[in-house]
């Protein structure tokens, strides 16, 4: 993906936030014209650095139990990588500059079947040693709905049916499909849809937003980092996830208390971020590492185990 200038920025965070957004609504938050903002949106989706996709929520495929993995190997990082990303349960892979050579992001249906994939990883040749943490809930993440994950999330009041699994799976691949392109699929009116696919996205069964891919060409800077808290979760993930760099933030049981991300246009404003996470009150420690390149990126779906 090319570089982006801060206008760009301005329409990916809205769009991670809203990937069916009206180009007049878009238009109105970076202050341009509806066809410039158009003709900007449909650059940035034809130089494939984003695509706009329906992330859908983990539970709807009995993916309940979700995790970071951080991996130190005893030799190179991209065999170890390669490797990871082969596994069935992981569903992210990227190498990194720090303590951590890889970090991956494992998704199963229980504790069971994580704590085996878990095992896997530590078994492929190169794995020197391994820290996990176990997802309770999600604050922000902009591929799926956030919340906690505890059985059944948004399916709780809600049954789906064929046509509910029609749209879903269209909107994965194509998360600003027309109403009428999804009444198609759905076999149901144009009308009918649209009130469908509504109640998904208010349920938090799918969310519709901008995956960016990780590119170690752009002049955006990737981050990772770890908190490790001497005080209530809740508190301190309400103060992390207000940070407008943070990209992403889950907390849990594990070798620290929360994981996250940080993108931002900027090492400066990276930094200045990572100083501002060491100074919440309630915060011990911030652990911090860059990603480099995304072996595997998974985020924009939720396939169960074919094992």
């Amino acid at each position: 993906m090319a570089n982006l200038d801060e206008i760009d920025e301005r329409l990916v965070r809205a769009l991670q936030q809203d990937g069916r957004a009206s180009y007049e609504t878009l238009a109105r938050l970076v202050g341009l014209a509806r066809s410039s903002t158009k003709a900007r949106v449909q650059r940035l989706l034809g130089d494939g650095g984003i695509r706009l996709v329906g992330a859908i929520h983990p539970a709807v495929f009995g993916l309940r139990q979700l995790g970071h993995v951080t991996i130190e190997t005893s030799g190179p990082a991209g065999p170890v990588a390669d490797a990871v990303a082969g596994l069935d349960e992981v569903s992210f892979v990227t190498t990194t500059a720090g303590r951590f050579a890889v970090t991956a992001e494992l998704r199963t249906g229980g504790q069971d079947a994580f704590a085996r994939g878990l095992a896997r990883v530590q078994a492929v040749p190169g794995v020197r040693a391994v820290q996990a943490m176990t997802y309770l809930r999600i604050w922000k993440d902009p591929y799926f709905p956030p919340g906690p994950l505890e059985s059944p999330g948004p399916l709780g009041e809600l049954e789906l049916d064929a046509a509910d699994h029609a749209l879903l799976a269209h909107l994965r691949v194509d998360g600003r499909a027309s109403f009428a392109e999804l009444a198609s699929v759905s076999g149901l009116s144009s009308g009918a849809t649209r009130a469908r696919v509504l109640r998904l996205l208010d349920a938090g069964v799918v969310h519709v937003g901008a995956l960016v891919r990780l590119n170690p060409l752009s002049r955006t800077s990737t981050l990772g980092f770890a908190l490790h808290l001497a005080a209530d979760t809740e508190p301190v993930a309400q103060k992390v996830v207000a940070l407008d760099a943070v990209d992403s933030f889950a907390t849990g049981i594990g070798w620290c208390n929360g994981i996250g991300t940080v993108r931002a246009p900027s090492l400066d404003e990276a930094l200045s971020t990572l100083e501002q996470l060491r100074g919440l009150p309630g915060v011990r420690t911030v652990e911090s590492w860059a990603h480099l390149r995304a072996i595997k990126e998974e985020n924009d779906r939720a396939l169960p185990p074919s094992r």
